[in-house]
């Protein structure tokens, strides 16, 4: 049964197509991880056993029929508790959302999931809103790290990022406003990948506006290229959706990046890296140089941002909050509570210079990728620390993205990214490389993450 819920989302569409396995006894499998693995480490909030078990007696029969219904007919999923499904509540990790309303519609990313047969079994955990970069909430509790339950998954997508890692499903929807599909891929040892703005389209639209993305989290790139196929159909619901494009992702991954520019930047704007992250990804960098591909190392590449995206991400959280009576925000999350206050205070002005600021970043990032096809980096500067600490221990000013300096520069410029295993450290905990792509470049970034992924098979944790 463990073996069963480790396929990877290719593997089972081949075995369903070959008469080999049932769509049912995959989920049964999954369901038995789920009840294995969840009461302690907590990656669902909502499980829908009757209602998965229902979806793939459908699928069976498709299959059955050698009528399958999509790409991903019969592979069990999840959904973060920030996106629309129908039929389960979207309490998005907070006392303020009352489960007791209609949940009739389903998000771009749910709807084409159900669209393509996928078997959803239920809401993985968010902290409140995904206002941070690990995952507990007054709502759902803490979230824990399958590699050492007393560590921090990271988040906002930590649920997801769990589930993934320990079989509790093949392909998992996560979100990312400013890291939080990558920082728990990193920390759990997954692939998460942030695509281009716009490119998987959303409803309703994230209060935290362009920064807000919606991706893929699974545990291997084929799988990520597959599921971003299905969600990245165009929805007339976003008006920022780009529209499709001529091939889907998962049929162009052929792993060659031979004569490819990379930049490898260790340290981005200047960020401290842990000497032991910083050796394991250097390491893996010199896969690239090995797979054909010629690697510059670019020290500094962009100036601190950090500024430029709190004003936008804590001004977007003031006007989320702003939408609860009163009284109802003495329930919020502390630490939230002190982020909208922050972000109360910014003044048109202020957000004017940031949007400013931000389009600048914008262009030095276009006019980098003249000379490079691809930026590599790490993806955190740290390992994972404890759990049910909102903030590592060394860190002086307590905002989440004083410890996260290479995920959100890339949210500012709306550019493709990728998380990737590349090793552990000497405590067994994974460590995360990020691949990088120009604005659009979805394929390219993928096609690199598949080409590390052959050279460089991806470790499980021992669950």
């Amino acid at each position: 049964m463990n073996d069963l819920a480790f396929l990877t989302a290719v593997e089972l569409i081949a075995l369903y197509r070959a008469h080999k396995l049932s769509p049912v006894e995959v989920t049964e499998a999954t369901l038995a991880a789920i009840a294995r693995h969840n009461p302690t480490l907590n990656a669902y909030c909502q499980i829908d056993r009757d209602g998965a078990l229902a979806q793939a007696l459908a699928s069976e029969a498709r299959w059955q029929r050698n009528e399958p219904c999509g790409l991903v007919d019969g592979v069990p999923v999840s959904v973060k508790d920030l996106v629309m499904t129908k039929g389960l509540p979207t309490r998005r990790g907070s006392l303020l959302v009352d489960a007791d309303q209609p949940w009739t519609d389903d998000a771009p990313s749910s709807a084409s999931l159900r669209a393509h047969g996928a078997v959803i079994l239920g809401k993985t955990t968010t902290p409140e809103f995904g206002w941070k970069g690990v995952t507990g909430s007054p709502l759902t509790g803490i979230t824990r790290n399958p590699w050492n339950p007393a560590m921090t998954p990271g988040g906002s997508s930590g649920g997801a990022a769990v589930a993934a890692a320990t079989g509790m499903g093949a392909l998992h929807i996560g979100t990312d406003g400013g890291g939080s599909i990558r920082i728990p891929a990193s920390f759990t040892g997954i692939v998460g990948f942030k695509a281009t703005f716009g490119r998987v389209p959303a409803f309703p639209l994230s209060p935290f506006g362009s920064l807000a993305n919606v991706g893929p989290m699974t545990r291997s790139v084929a799988d990520a290229a597959l599921m971003f196929s299905v969600i990245s159909r165009p929805d007339p619901r976003d008006c920022h959706a780009l529209p499709p494009e001529p091939a889907d992702y998962h049929e162009t991954l052929n792993g060659n990046i031979a004569g490819w520019r990379i930049a490898f930047s260790p340290t981005l704007s200047g960020a401290m890296v842990d000497p032991e992250i910083a050796a394991s990804v250097a390491k893996a960098v010199a896969r690239f140089e090995a797979l054909g591909a010629k690697v510059d190392l670019v020290e500094h590449v962009l100036d601190s941002s950090l500024l430029t995206f709190q004003t936008h991400w804590f001004g977007g959280a003031a006007f989320l909050v702003s939408q609860f009576p009163e009284e109802a925000r003495k329930l919020l999350d502390p630490g939230l509570a002190q982020v909208v206050e922050l972000g109360s205070r910014i003044s048109l002005m202020d957000h004017l210079a940031a949007a400013k600021a931000r389009d600048a970043m914008g262009t030095r990032m276009n006019q980098f990728h003249q000379r490079y096809d691809l930026l590599v980096t790490p993806t955190m500067p740290i390992p994972a620390f404890q759990a049910g600490h909102d903030f590592p221990p060394h860190v002086a000013h307590k905002q989440w993205s004083d410890w996260t300096p290479f995920t959100y520069p890339f949210n500012l410029t709306r550019q493709p990214a990728i998380s990737l295993p590349c090793g552990l450290t000497s405590a067994g905990l994974p460590i995360g490389l990020q691949i990088v792509g120009p604005l659009y470049a979805d394929r390219a970034v993928l096609n690199a993450a598949r080409a590390f992924e052959q050279s460089h098979p991806f470790q499980r944790p021992k669950v």
